[in-house]
C-alpha cells in the first residue's frame, strides 16, 4: 500500500492513501463510535438514568392523547400535582395533554424535569 505524506499549498500536513484504506479506517471509526454509544446507553440504563419502554408501554404512548398524558400517568402523577410542581394550573396541564394549548420549550423543560424525562419526549415529532 502506498501512502504519501505531503503538504497543501498553505502548509497543512496531509496524507494521501488508497480509497479502500480510507474506507476501512472510516468504518473502524464508525464502529468505535457505535460501541461507545452502546456502552454509554447501557451505563445509563444500569444507573436508572434511562428506561426502556415495553411494547405495551409503546402502545399506551401511541394511544395517549399526548406524550405528556402518557408520561404523567406512567409516573403516577395527578394533573394538579404536576401543575403545582411546574408552576401551572391543573387546567393548563389538562389543556396541554389534550392539545387544546401549546407552550414554549421552557415549559416543556420544566414538565420534563418534574417527570424525570427529556423535554423532547413530550413534543410530538413534526415530521
Amino acid at each position: 500500500m502506498t501512502i504519501v505524506r505531503t503538504r497543501t499549498p498553505s502548509g497543512e500536513a496531509i496524507v494521501i492513501l488508497p480509497e479502500a484504506e480510507f474506507e476501512r479506517l472510516r468504518d473502524l471509526a464508525d464502529d468505535n463510535l457505535d460501541a461507545r454509544l452502546i456502552s454509554d446507553s447501557a451505563a445509563r440504563l444500569a444507573s436508572g438514568q434511562e428506561e426502556l419502554l415495553s411494547e405495551a408501554d409503546l402502545d399506551a404512548l401511541r394511544a395517549a392523547p399526548s406524550p405528556l398524558a402518557f408520561w404523567r400517568r406512567r409516573r403516577g402523577e395527578t394533573a394538579a400535582a404536576l401543575g403545582k410542581a411546574c408552576g401551572l394550573a391543573e387546567e393548563d396541564i389538562t389543556a396541554l395533554e389534550t392539545g387544546a394549548r401549546t407552550v414554549d420549550m421552557s415549559v416543556y423543560r420544566r414538565l420534563a424535569r418534574a417527570l424525570g424525562i427529556d423535554a423532547e419526549d413530550l413534543v410530538l415529532d413534526a415530521s
